[in-house]
């Protein structure tokens, strides 16, 4: 069954099939530029995907030639026009890297064309990248006189390392997803005769094993890298669990039998 929902008037599309979600940033002939209702509709998609549809893995990708613009610089005169309204706005912002960062379940932005400011930031809070070649990549905040987000920072520092995070945000500069692929942002660059097979290819392979554990092995890497002890118990008290799974007797099973195992997450 495929499950679809849609958000902030279509522009937001969530949608699942066998285990494989997807959130489609759908506003193509603005360069897939996110609004504040976009925004403010990300985390909903991400929750409804985990929640109610049962994915396994989740892509976040543009719809049509371009992953994302950013934030549409269009609503800046009214929700970023002073540090009040930035307050609130960037608040929007936080929530949406917030969603994808710490979803559940493993994320992968799959990305083609301009992947530039807020675009930039929610490929960055995605565990995996895979890019096309002759994508670019940019966060020209200081260019338009303006700082990024200091939380969602964190996310192209463990990204890109700190050095190259350094040029991205001090340059603004547009870097290649040939460099991008050099300095460990993306886990590659494909052409883009195979971009959707590799992509898809990819999320099957994610989706066709265990939740529990993957969602235990996501908590254990978040626990390393934000070293978090509380969060590192959480993934140890969740591994555990494992154990005592339906998915870990019919993953014995599928071995021992030379077949492939059906998870069911419980």
């Amino acid at each position: 069954m495929i499950f679809e929902h849609d958000f902030a008037g279509g522009l937001i599309r969530a949608t699942c099939s066998d285990g494989m979600g997807m959130i489609a940033i759908s506003n193509p002939d603005r360069k897939n530029a996110v609004t504040a209702a976009m925004w403010r509709a990300i985390p909903q998609a991400a929750r409804i995907l985990t929640d109610e549809a049962h994915a396994h893995v989740i892509v976040l990708r543009g719809t049509g030639a371009d992953f994302s613009a950013g934030a549409d610089i269009s609503e800046f005169d009214s929700v970023r026009k002073n540090s009040a309204t930035a307050v609130a706005y960037e608040a929007l912002n936080s929530r949406a890297f917030e969603a994808i960062r710490h979803c559940r379940v493993p994320t992968i932005a799959a990305i083609r064309g301009i992947c530039y400011g807020g675009g930039f930031g929610l490929a960055a809070a995605c565990d995996l990248r895979i890019a096309e070649k002759g994508a670019r990549f940019s966060v020209p905040a200081t260019r338009l006189g303006i700082a990024y987000p200091a939380d969602a920072v964190q996310d192209i520092v463990n990204a890109l390392g700190q050095q190259m995070a350094k040029v991205a945000l001090f340059t603004g500069a547009s870097m290649s997803s040939e460099k991008m692929a050099a300095v460990g942002f993306l886990l590659e660059e494909v052409e883009a005769s195979v971009f959707d097979q590799e992509v898809s290819a990819l999320a099957h392979a994610i989706a066709a094993n265990a939740p529990i554990a993957l969602h235990a092995s996501k908590l254990a890497i978040r626990a390393v890298i934000e070293q978090d002890g509380d969060l590192l118990r959480e993934a140890e008290v969740i591994g555990a669990e494992t154990f005592d799974s339906a998915d870990y007797a019919e993953g014995r099973a599928a071995f021992a039998e030379r077949r492939k195992p059906h998870f069911t997450g419980k």
